[in-house]
């Protein structure tokens, strides 16, 4: 699969599950441990881990799995790492006070 694909079924599976605020980082000149970023916010810790099961769910039902996930016990930032691609689901607070699009503020910034 390739990534823009991969994108594509990401972000497709986060409106599903009416996750909000969509960023893509285009991190790869910066990082080498992914090629892309996308963080969204979720309305509560149950939404988070909602949001994040519906992306591992659909993704799974593609033949793509995770090969990390971190954070689903507590619903407050839930990461799934896709290699290429790692997904960051947040309450609003968490995303604010960790201010990841400022942290990686080199990184590009895609459009949908």
């Amino acid at each position: 699969m390739r990534v823009s694909e991969l994108r594509k079924l990401i972000l497709d599976a986060l409106d599903d599950a009416k996750a909000r605020d969509a960023v893509v980082l285009d991190v790869r000149k910066i990082a080498v441990f992914t090629d892309y970023m996308i963080i969204v916010t979720g309305t509560s810790n149950r939404h988070v881990v909602a949001v994040a099961d519906s992306v591992i769910e659909k993704l799974r039902d593609r033949g793509r799995r995770p090969t990390g996930v971190e954070g689903m016990e507590g619903g407050d930032w839930v990461l799934i790492d896709f290699g290429d691609i790692v997904v960051h689901v947040m309450r609003a607070q968490t995303r604010d006070f960790y201010n990841l699009e400022k942290l990686w503020s080199e990184a590009k910034r895609l459009k949908r």
